[in-house]
């Protein structure tokens, strides 16, 4: 298999060629450094890339698999971190040169299990400051680029880890979600990107944006290789005071099951929202597809939509604040003005607005929940556009100018304020060539489900073998 076959095969192609010892721990490494050294100078994925430690790592790998102990699917495979997930003796920026000297003293959970897996940490990838925007914009360690179009986003705030998926630099990458941060990069770069249930996967040694918002997540290229991920990073965490205590499953259990007879709710809202008519299109042949396969459609009703983005808004404006107080008070000129406006900002939102936001959120995820009566999972869009511009401030959709982060995060937050599993699968493309996502999202702690109509749509099309041209 050549080096490039290598850098976008999936992981449980991988897993099989590293079990039958056709490749080893080091050649894939080595390809995928090699891929990163191709691209990296135009894509700027990483902050910090661990290229000699990446290779004792596959040294050690190939060892203990030629010893007969495998340790199963992600032994040996690179896996690549947003910098805000710590990671012992290795710095974390959290997308910020303030904290360029900051080596944690031990690995985060997520890291911690990755590890214990066998995977192999490959590097710690770039992000939109302290996690704190939807576009992918860094001026300390440089901005993110598309690999579809470098001149338009990868998107935010987990753009790094959406460029680095996307090309082949990194197998499995991880993300963070309080607004979107997993799904609008996963949608903008044409990959798989999964938000899991609040409390599935461990927060502890990751840096906040909004404690009770923020969801780690995988961003990969097959929805096999989210359910593998998840096998590994989900479960119950003492050091995270929001873990749940459930069942984990085997994620990839589910997959090949057919859809038929599932029901499909079609959020009727997400198509009334300023949409770009040739993203609408090709959504909607999207859900007719599943419709093929069996799965049963019906039109619902989100009636609080329109203010998921006021109610996501205003707490993750107070809980940021709340958490980089100190940082604005000793280092506000060293901050992005952008972030730095979001932050100050929040700071003028009064206690008694952020208790009628969680007021409204807990009358919102009541009116969600009671849609789920009659569906099994709900299906729309995952971004009303294809890529903006870098640096593009507002978008045009339809004659109307929106603000670029409004736009994006329109279809995102209503399940960062459930905190209910929500997927994004590339699902076609624009006559531009930028990649269109399909979100799915169900229950909470049903990712099974989601999974398994995720897959089914993926295993039956060929969006996500398509790669882009960088």
């Amino acid at each position: 298999m050549s080096d490039m076959n290598l850098c976008y095969a999936s992981v449980r192609d991988l897993s099989d060629l590293i079990f039958q010892k056709q490749i080893s721990p080091v050649e894939l490494i080595d390809a995928h450094l090699d891929r990163i050294s191709e691209t990296e100078a135009v894509l700027n994925s990483f902050i910090t890339l661990l290229a000699d430690e990446a290779r004792e790592a596959a040294k050690r790998a190939e060892s203990m698999i030629n010893r007969g102990n495998y340790l199963g699917p992600l032994h040996g495979i690179p896996v690549g971190l947003k910098d805000l997930f710590n990671t012992g003796g290795v710095k974390t920026t959290s997308g910020s040169r303030i904290f360029d000297n900051y080596i944690p003293n031990e690995d985060c959970t997520v890291a911690s299990k990755f590890r214990a897996a066998g995977a192999i940490l490959i590097g710690k990838l770039n992000m939109h400051q302290f996690a704190y925007g939807p576009t992918g914009e860094n001026p300390d360690y440089g901005h993110m680029h598309n690999p579809w179009n470098p001149e338009k986003i990868a998107g935010g705030s987990s753009g790094g880890s959406g460029s680095a998926a996307a090309s082949g630099q990194c197998t499995i990458t991880m993300g963070s979600d309080t607004g979107g941060s997993v799904r609008i990069p996963s949608a903008f770069c044409g990959i798989v990107g999964l938000k899991p249930t609040y409390g599935l996967v461990s927060r502890h040694g990751l840096t906040p944006l909004s404690w009770c918002l923020d969801h780690p997540g995988p961003m990969v290229r097959t929805v096999e290789d989210a359910a593998l991920s998840m096998n590994v990073i989900s479960g119950f965490d003492p050091k995270d005071i929001a873990s749940a205590r459930v069942t984990i499953p085997d994620y990839s259990q589910s997959l090949n099951k057919p859809i038929r007879g599932m029901k499909v709710g079609i959020v009727k809202e997400f198509f009334d929202a300023l949409i770009d008519p040739e993203v609408e299109l090709v959504v909607r042949n999207a859900i007719s597809h599943l419709e093929s396969l069996g799965a049963e459609l019906h039109e619902v009703s989100m009636p609080m939509f329109e203010q998921s983005q006021a109610i996501s808004g205003t707490i993750l404006m107070c809980e940021a604040a709340a958490y980089h107080r100190e940082l604005l008070k000793l280092h506000a000129e060293e901050l992005y003005p952008p972030v730095r406006l979001r932050l100050e900002s929040g700071l003028l939102i009064t206690a008694a607005d952020y208790l009628k936001a969680q007021q409204a959120r807990s009358m919102f995820n009541t009116s969600v929940d009671e849609l789920y009566r009659s569906v099994d999972v709900l299906v729309g869009p995952s971004q009303p556009i294809t890529a903006p511009t870098l640096l593009e401030q507002s978008v045009e959709i339809n004659g109307t100018r929106i603000g670029t982060t409004a736009a994006v995060t329109q279809y995102s937050r209503p399940y960062n304020i459930t905190g209910t599993p929500a997927i994004t699968i590339p699902c076609g493309f624009s006559e531009s060539g930028m990649p269109i996502g399909l979100q799915i999202a169900g229950k909470a702690f049903d990712e099974a489900t989601v999974l398994q109509i995720a897959h089914a749509y993926e295993s039956t099309t060929e969006w996500h073998l398509q790669h882009p041209p960088i």
